[in-house]
């Protein structure tokens, strides 16, 4: 006789742990309490959805930022490679960009979350939209069903929570899973906004918001000890800096911020020498210019001319008059520009919650919970996430893969 699987979130992880536990010959019940599916799928990729990365495993692997080796198991089930086979399949045809990332060749997230709607019905999915789950049933030490918010009970022989993080609110992430998890007497891990903005302690970056960086190094140390360097691209805002350096940097941090400070060096390519050779050889051949269009030369002028107020140093002052003590100062914030972090962005603004049920409390090889068997837990409530790239997408597609695939085999 088919099981009878209920899971709680349409969205990523939802809907593959739906399709997999239908096509593995599951009665499946698909609660969501939007009033559609895959809504913050809509919005993923700035609405183009960059659904997963084309990198080979090993490579995958090393993007992950916390409990890589948990997912072994899920992408055994699922992997990037599956996954845009399974798109293709669906109808979808997909492209690789810049980093492997890939996406829909349409552009249009929607696309993808229309595919997997229709892959849903074919397989015989009972959706029900606008429906809240409020809470797991337990009996005799097992999960047997759900209590929705209006007090109905549905029975089930399994449950697949797939309720997402905390991230975008609006999108109905609200933490109900991790709710769930607790009172089920599962740890849940402290829940951080993930891959988001830093404000900084400093206010002079919003004198330079919107100017964006290219080619820059950003290194960060908790007290001593450096936690972070890598050079690409990011940008000032008005509370203080983003872009692909600050968003993958921000989901490395620790909880304690007060010990964290950053270095940015906007001249990575040169060392102290060259970069003062190179000061001489402007300031030699234009003498009677001003310090501050020398600058010019070196970086975007409103970041000139920060540069210049940070070191006390007149703008309107005649290079040939620049002291060695000054240049020296110039060269020292063009090579280790300070910031200080004062709190990381919103979960408003936050791609990702950093976070979530502890992968202690959940089987490896099945993502059921150790502790009320037949209750599993995929995507992004769980303790697992991802630097940008498509990497978070995929481990919510995986998990619920293997999520949906174990609850329809297991035994009552």
């Amino acid at each position: 006789m088919a099981k009878k699987i209920i899971v709680i979130g349409g969205g990523a992880a939802g809907m593959l742990a739906s399709l997999f536990a239908a096509r593995a010959g599951a009665r499946v019940t698909l609660l969501e309490r939007n009033e559609k599916l895959g809504k913050k799928l809509y919005i993923t990729g700035k609405g183009r959805c960059n659904l997963t990365n084309a990198c080979e495993k090993e490579e995958f692997q090393r993007q992950v930022l916390r409990n890589p080796r948990f997912l072994y198991a899920s992408l055994a089930v699922l992997d990037n490679f599956g996954m845009m086979d399974l798109m293709e399949n669906l109808g979808v045809p997909l492209k690789v960009e810049r980093g492997q990332r890939v996406f829909p060749v349409s552009d249009h997230a929607s696309d993808v979350g229309r595919a997997l709607e229709k892959a849903l019905r074919t397989a015989g999915v009972d959706i029900r939209l606008n429906t809240r789950a409020a809470s797991l049933l337990e009996k005799d030490g097992r999960c047997r069903g759900v209590r929705l918010f209006n007090g109905a009970e549905l029975p089930a022989d399994g449950v697949i929570v797939c309720t997402g993080g905390v991230s975008y609110p609006a999108t109905g992430s609200t933490g109900d899973g991790h709710r769930m998890a607790r009172d089920a007497g599962l740890a849940v891990t402290p829940l951080l906004p993930g891959l988001t903005s830093l404000h900084t302690g400093e206010a002079w970056p919003g004198e330079l918001a919107g100017l964006s960086l290219k080619n820059v190094a950003l290194r960060a140390y908790a007290g001593k000890k450096r936690i972070y360097a890598q050079q690409g691209e990011m940008l000032f805002t008005h509370t203080g800096i983003s872009g692909p350096l600050v968003l993958t940097l921000s989901s490395l941090l620790p909880q304690e911020l007060s010990q964290v400070r950053l270095s940015i060096d906007l001249k990575p390519a040169l060392d102290d020498g060259a970069l003062d050779a190179r000061l001489l050889r402007e300031v030699g051949q234009n003498p009677r210019r001003s310090v501050s269009s020398i600058m010019d030369t070196l970086c975007p002028h409103s970041l000139g001319q920060t540069i210049l107020a940070l070191g006390e140093i007149p703008p309107g002052l005649p290079a040939c008059e620049i002291t060695h003590a000054q240049r020296a100062r110039i060269r020292g914030l063009l090579k280790d520009l300070p910031l200080t972090v004062r709190s990381l962005g919103s979960f408003e603004e936050a791609i990702i919650t950093r976070g979530g049920v502890s992968v202690k409390e959940i089987n490896p090889s099945t993502l059921e919970s150790r502790k009320l068997p037949g209750a599993y837990f995929a995507g992004e409530v769980l303790d697992v996430d991802a630097v940008t790239g498509g990497f978070n997408l995929q481990i919510a597609f995986s998990t619920g893969a293997l999520a949906g695939k174990s609850a329809a085999q297991a035994e009552a």
